[in-house]
This record gives C-alpha cells, sequence and structure tokens, in this order.
C-alpha cells in the first residue's frame, strides 16, 4: 500500500460530493470498506453518509461493493445455499472487468466492449477507472427483462452474466488481437513485467473445427551408422536408444532437432506432416490418432494481455466502487465517458481534482434483451462442445485407479503451489480443488489441505470465499479436470512451471508415475 493513500484518505472522504456518489452506488448492494490490505465483516451495507465517514475515521481506504443486488444484504451469510441466496437476491448487473499490465491494451479492449455493446442495442452503460490499469463498464438490472425463457432473471446469476462476459469476449477477440499486435509489443520487456515469453502469447486455432489447438513437439533423428532418417510426434524420450529401422544397419538413432506442431483434441487434426518409413514405404508414421495433416496459422493471443474477468461474475464478489480510492496507486476510481477514452490518463484520476458523474444509468425497458439472446445461444452451443470435450478427456481417468496416491507423487507444479502463493490465489485454488477431487482425495482431506494451503498465501484468501468454491465444486455432477499445462494464465503466469512439462495435465502426471509404479 503506498505511502500517499494515507495522507489523503481523510481529506478525500471529506469531499461531500465524493461521499454522495458512494451512498448513491451502494443501494441495495453489500458494501464492504477495505482497511489497506484487509477488508473489513461481512456481510454490511452503507445506510447513511455518516457510515462512510465513520469508517474512513476508523481507517477504511476504500469501499467494494457486490454485483448482485439484495433485498436486504444484512440477511447474507457464508453458510446460504443457492436457492436461498437465489430467493435473497433482488437483480444483478453485468460488470465487465477489463484488466491488462498496460493501460493502452486496456483502452483497446474497452473501446471494443463499448462498440459490441452498442451494435447489440445497448447504450445504457457506465465507465470507470479501476484506479490502476483497467477500467470497469456496467449493464444495469433494469436493462434485462425479469423474466426470460420461463425464468425469473435474477435467479440466473451467475450463468446469465457469465454467458454474456463469454460471449463478449468471444466476438471482441479477433479484432482485439489484431490492434493489441498493431501496437508493436515489446515482448522482452513484457516478459520481465508479466513472465509470459513470446511463445506464450500466440496460439492456433484448428483449421477444420476452428477449436483452439495444443501445442506438440516432433523429434527427427537421424541414424548414427547409416544416415537414415526418422521422425516421432510426440516423442517421449527415455534411456534406451532407438534401433535404427534399417534391419540390416547395427546403428542407433540420435536426436537432430525438435520441432513444434499443433494438434486439435477435438477432431484429432494435427499438423504433423506424415511421414513415410524409408524401409516400408507401405508404413506412414503420423500422430496417433489423427485424420489428416493440415496446416495452422498461429495468431497472436492479445486475450493474455488484457481479458475480461470472470472470476468477477461469482457469489458475493466485490469489485471497487466508483470514487473510491486504490491503495496501490492512491488514484480514484473515476467514472469517464466514451470520448473521453482515448484521452484518458491515470494522472485524471487525481482524487484531489475528480469530477463527480453518474455511473449508474438509467436503461430502457428490455434494452439488453437481444443481446441477452444472442449470449445464452452462444454459451448453450459452447457448453455442449465442452461437455463432448470432456466425455473424450475423461475416459481415460474415469477407469484409472488412484487409491495409493499420496503427496509424494504430486507433480512438481503441485508441489510447488503448495507452499502457498503471493497472487493469483484465486487460479491456485481452481488447480488445486479440481486435482484433488480428480483424485479422488476424501473430502475432509481435501478441505484440510485447501485450508493448510491458504495459511501459506502471502495474503489468505477470505475463508467465505474459499468455502463457496469448495461448496460450489462438490456439487458438481462430474469431476472437473485441473487446466493443462499449456493453459499460461494459470501454470506460467503463477511462476509454477520450473521446466518443459512432458505431459499436458497434472493428473497425466500421475497417471504415468502409477503406471510406472504397477510395472515395476
Amino acid at each position: 500500500m503506498s505511502e500517499k493513500i494515507n495522507k489523503i484518505t481523510n481529506l478525500y472522504y471529506s469531499n461531500p460530493k465524493v461521499v454522495k456518489a458512494i451512498l448513491s452506488f451502494s443501494k441495495n448492494r453489500e458494501v464492504v470498506p477495505r482497511y489497506g490490505e484487509g477488508f473489513g465483516k461481512r456481510p454490511d451495507m452503507l445506510s447513511y453518509e455518516n457510515d462512510i465517514t465513520n469508517l474512513v475515521a476508523r481507517g477504511a481506504t476504500s469501499f467494494h461493493g457486490s454485483e448482485e443486488l439484495w433485498s436486504d444484504p444484512l440477511k447474507l451469510t457464508t453458510e446460504m445455499t443457492p436457492d436461498e441466496m437465489s430467493e435473497l437476491r433482488s437483480g444483478w448487473d453485468l460488470l465487465i472487468d477489463i484488466d491488462s499490465p498496460y493501460i493502452d491494451y486496456s483502452k483497446i479492449a474497452l473501446k471494443l466492449v463499448i462498440e459490441f455493446l452498442e451494435l447489440n442495442k445497448v447504450f445504457s452503460y457506465g465507465i470507470k477507472f479501476s484506479g490502476n490499469k483497467g477500467f470497469h463498464i456496467i449493464v444495469p438490472s433494469s436493462a434485462f427483462p425479469e423474466i426470460h425463457l420461463g425464468q425469473e432473471v435474477r435467479k440466473t446469476f451467475p450463468e446469465w452474466p457469465r454467458a454474456l462476459v463469454e460471449y463478449i469476449t468471444h466476438s471482441i477477440k479477433p479484432k482485439y488481437n489484431r490492434l493489441v499486435s498493431e501496437t508493436g509489443v515489446n515482448f522482452e520487456a513484457l516478459q520481465r513485467k508479466t513472465n509470459l515469453a513470446k511463445s506464450d502469447l500466440f496460439e492456433a486455432k484448428c483449421p477444420s473445427c476452428g477449436s483452439r489447438s495444443i501445442e506438440k513437439q516432433s523429434v527427427r533423428f537421424e541414424c548414427n551408422r547409416c544416415n537414415t532418417p526418422y521422425e516421432r510426434p510426440d516423442y517421449q524420450p527415455t534411456k534406451r536408444k532407438l534401433k535404427c529401422t534399417d534391419p540390416t544397419c547395427p546403428g542407433f538413432f540420435e536426436e537432430i532437432e525438435r520441432k513444434k506442431y499443433y494438434y486439435c483434441e477435438n477432431c484429432k487434426t494435427s499438423s504433423f506432416n506424415k511421414t513415410q518409413d524409408i524401409t516400408n514405404p507401405q508404413k506412414i508414421i503420423y500422430e496417433k490418432g489423427s485424420n489428416q495433416s493440415a496446416k495452422f496459422e498461429e495468431e497472436f493471443d492479445a486475450n493474455k494481455l488484457g481479458s475480461l474477468d470472470l472470476v468477477l461474475v461469482s457469489p458475493r464478489h466485490l469489485f471497487r466502487m466508483p470514487y473510491s480510492l486504490h491503495e496501490k496507486t492512491a488514484l480514484a476510481s473515476i467514472v469517464i465517458k466514451k470520448e473521453e477514452i482515448d484521452k484518458f490518463s491515470p494522472r485524471d484520476a487525481d482524487p484531489l481534482k475528480v469530477i463527480i458523474r453518474d455511473f449508474y444509468p438509467v436503461a430502457e425497458e428490455n434494452e439488453a434483451l437481444f443481446l441477452l439472446n444472442a449470449a445464452l445461444a452462444y454459451y448453450k452451443e459452447k457448453k455442449q462442445f465442452e461437455e463432448k470435450s470432456y466425455q473424450k478427456k475423461s475416459e481415460y481417468t474415469q477407469s484409472a485407479d488412484f487409491s495409493g496416491v499420496s503427496e509424494k507423487d504430486f507433480p512438481p507444479a503441485i508441489k510447488k503451489l503448495l507452499q502457498g502463493l503471493t497472487d493469483g490465489r484465486k487460479r491456485g485454488l481452481f488447480i488445486l480443488l479440481t486435482f484433488l477431487r480428480c483424485l479422488e482425495f476424501p473430502e475432509d482431506y481435501i478441505v484440510a489441505k485447501i485450508y493448510e494451503w491458504n495459511k501459506k498465501n502471502k495474503i489468505p484468501l477470505k475463508e467465505g470465499y474459499i468455502k463457496s468454491q469448495i461448496d460450489w465444486n462438490f456439487r458438481q455432477k462430474r469431476k472437473i479436470l485441473p487446466p493443462n499445462y499449456s493453459n499460461a494464465s494459470f501454470y506460467k503466469d503463477l511462476n509454477l512451471l520450473d521446466k518443459e512439462p512432458q505431459t499436458k495435465n497434472p493428473i497425466v502426471d500421475v497417471l504415468r508415475k502409477l503406471r510406472h509404479m504397477q510395472k515395476n
């Protein structure tokens, strides 16, 4: 926390216009003050202007509100079931969180989101600076119908707002990638700041089905005696040397080079060039199970530099309220206009020079209905595709026997994660929960292990948040696989990989170790 915020907090919040703006936005919301690095008690709310000034006098530095609207926020408890919470919820706002290590990239995403909202006939939205490097966009609850597709919309949180955010992200992504790449990215400076290498910022879509492909490696060999060439896709090195494929040659293959290629898990399309065996023209070497060879085009994935945050779309999640201060920068989370985006600078958020504006617009009836229908159609198709993919992925794990697995069998990335994190604790929690549940550990073990891990984090997560995530995970009828190692925003971004993994998923690491033990 910066020293500057301690010097200006009392002065800033003594501005009656600031106090009035915060109180106005807090209506029907759970509101929690932040005291430097820690938050106040929950649940809490604001009723009067004196509530704000009294909390500031006790050391509050900022105020955080829910995107969900409640009939009585003080009735919220961590023990509530989802149904009980839905009954208490009176509505929800669509809150889009845009964040990037670079404010210029955040601006590009912000303008694209606004352009897409207006294209879908949504003009009632508010924009505010987050106080650091990002922005928040809000579409009020009043823009959505009360009843839609036979459901009370207030009870569709977080599924429907999550569908909206995913749909918007998917729709603006191609243009966002292009515009960011055209700015001329300094990859060396970026790696120093974000721990993302240049290779992490490119992806290749399958030319057959459009799904995101995974990167693999093929190894090209040459015989040390007769120079016979040989190439294998996805080859895992062992201590045993490969004998030359020429039966008349006593030589062994030596590795010459490694090349990357792409493979689509959805339709089995591979970019690996099928290679004919020199000694047997009828024998073809190819990616196991693949349908064909095809050309995959790499494209810049700017979403890793500035994304729309889905973590924010979760029960009782809080975001910085308009005109609250930011603890790191001591800047105010000010409201801005669309036409001010290009020229906006964080200096414009000087807390002693703020101009108060309304962040929460009044929408026309059913203004966002067109956007909602499009998002739900996209989300339904996406879920069907994910379900098919999950069934394929889980076939080999469902029959596996994980009995006897202990922490010594965990892969290095998981062992490192268990030592605690400084940043990315929510992503770390997701990895641990899915990993431990897939390995069929007892529920009491998983709960104890998660709380033990949380104590090791530099700043522990709130117990209420952990409990809600554990409860949600165990309510799922099917086990969710942990993210693949190729998902840089999880493992690489959290600095969990000390070397390149030899498998694509932590569960596969455990399976290989088990099979190796069984063979021995």
